[in-house]
């Protein structure tokens, strides 16, 4: 009876445990910008190698001083790369493009509010820079290894402060830098990307 107790108790604290492990919170990141504040949600059940790639850029304090260098309202804001004299930020090898494991896995898609990474046109070239979605921009899921399907992996979602990445979106924007458009013409500047405790 009482190694039959013993048991149940056993099994009933690794069935918590398991749950417990199994409801850990996704991870969150505070952008604190001088315009405002987001939060972004992370989810690495998803695309687990594109989101240890950016939080490691998070934790080395990468984004802290670095600019928005590209609004297109009704598209996306893409920061990451430049600081405020437009000098473009070292970074560590770029990664593999997940975009097949996250659709196989139900993941985010381009849509409003979500945030993917940028690249140039070889897909696996994404390192630190990445763009926050202001419009549902479906023709950038991935849909096939080819050179028009790779598409862009999103990897999170603004939970908090969408106002501010809409203020964001409604910067005049124009040459700056080595850019001939699509900068802010009043700079929008990270002052800080922390993990929430």
């Amino acid at each position: 009876m009482i190694l039959r107790r013993y048991l149940l108790g056993l099994t009933l604290a690794l069935t918590s445990l398991g749950f417990a492990q199994a409801q850990t919170p996704a991870p969150q990141v505070k952008f604190t910008t001088n315009v405002g504040e987001f939060v972004i949600e992370l989810y690495p059940d998803k695309a687990p190698n594109t989101v240890e790639n950016f939080l490691g850029y998070v934790r080395d304090g990468h984004y802290n001083g670095l600019i928005f260098h590209r609004v297109i309202n009704n598209f996306m804001i893409q920061g990451g790369g430049y600081d405020a004299r437009y000098m473009e930020k070292p970074t560590r090898p770029p990664i593999k493009h997940e975009g097949a494991e996250v659709k196989a896995k139900g993941g985010p898609t381009n849509t409003v509010g979500t945030i993917a990474m940028a690249r140039t046109n070889n897909p696996h070239s994404a390192s630190s820079q990445f763009f926050i979605n202001v419009n549902n921009n479906d023709f950038l899921n991935h849909s096939a290894p080819s050179a028009q399907g790779w598409g862009y992996v999103a990897f999170g979602k603004v939970v908090s402060g969408m106002e501010v990445v809409n203020k964001i979106k409604m910067t005049p924007t124009g040459a700056g830098g080595p850019f001939p458009s699509d900068v802010p013409q009043t700079q929008v500047v990270i002052q800080s990307a922390a993990l929430v405790k």
